[in-house]
């Protein structure tokens, strides 16, 4: 559970519109020893970067960028990169302009709007940047499998038969459980920030962040997805089970027909010679 606000150090001086930037950096970020005492938040681990800024920081990969120049933001990423395991070569990222407005809203096409820019919110807005990094990544995962997975389907349909090495089928469905345990088990995109438990009045606006970035639907998407590659892969893995298992008998039946040849043969000469 995250400490309260009034706990938390101040914020540095935000002015009234700032962007915030989430990247995907790599599986995981350790952030054991990287809290420091002027830390803002503790759950996620929020501390003060740059001259007027501050970032956020998810174990399951993600650091997220408030009101930091794109020197500031370049320094900060080294620093981590040591702590990053995992690291990925295409980085997925996401960027947002938060702006101070009458309530909190996000109009069609416009920037997010704040009632006040204090640290809740702006930790809302990472959480949803964040969940949105990493479905991005799983999609792009989840689509490469997919399309590789639609040409032994579509030759199965055609001709009947599949001619794909059983190992890579093995590692498709390896890949697609991978996408799975990264998306339920690295972070809970479905589950709603401990901060809502202390500040239940900001769940509209949280609520209006997972809308605006389709958080749900997208979960939704490629838990599909991920449900049509299992079926596939099962499918075209029993197929090969059969195939192998008809090999298998015809072999032992050959077997058995060429032992009663010789038996007959022995027996044959064996007349022959009396």
């Amino acid at each position: 559970m995250d400490q309260p606000a009034a706990a938390r150090n101040e914020l540095p001086a935000l002015g009234p519109r700032v962007s915030v930037r989430a990247i995907l950096v790599g599986d995981r970020i350790d952030t054991a020893g990287l809290e420091p005492d002027e830390a803002l938040s503790r759950t996620p681990l929020a501390y003060r970067a740059g001259a007027n800024g501050f970032v956020v920081v998810f174990r399951y990969g993600v650091v997220v960028l408030i009101n930091l120049e794109a020197k500031e933001e370049r320094e900060l990423l080294r620093g981590l990169r040591k702590r990053i395991a995992g690291p990925f070569k295409t980085r997925e990222d996401e960027t947002a302009v938060v702006e101070v407005a009458a309530e909190d809203q996000i109009p069609p096409g416009g920037p997010i709007g704040v009632k006040e820019m204090s640290l809740d919110r702006l930790i809302l807005v990472a959480y949803a940047l964040s969940d949105s990094v990493v479905l991005a990544h799983d999609e792009r995962d989840v689509a490469a499998v997919f399309d590789q997975i639609e040409p032994f389907a579509r030759e199965l349909a055609d001709h009947g038969r599949i001619s794909v090495p059983r190992r890579t089928v093995l590692k498709l469905i390896g890949s697609a459980l991978l996408a799975q345990h990264r998306l339920s088990g690295r972070v809970a995109v479905g589950e709603d920030p401990d901060i809502l438990w202390d500040r239940p009045d900001l769940e509209r606006l949280y609520s209006r962040l997972k809308d605006e970035y389709e958080l749900a639907e997208r979960v939704e998407g490629i838990n599909n997805k991920l449900t049509v590659i299992g079926e596939t892969a099962r499918a075209l893995t029993d197929l090969m089970d059969s195939a192998r298992g008809l090999r298998l008998e015809l072999m032992i039946v050959l077997l058995i027909v060429f032992e009663i040849g010789i038996t007959l043969t022995q027996i044959f000469f064996g007349w022959g010679v009396h």
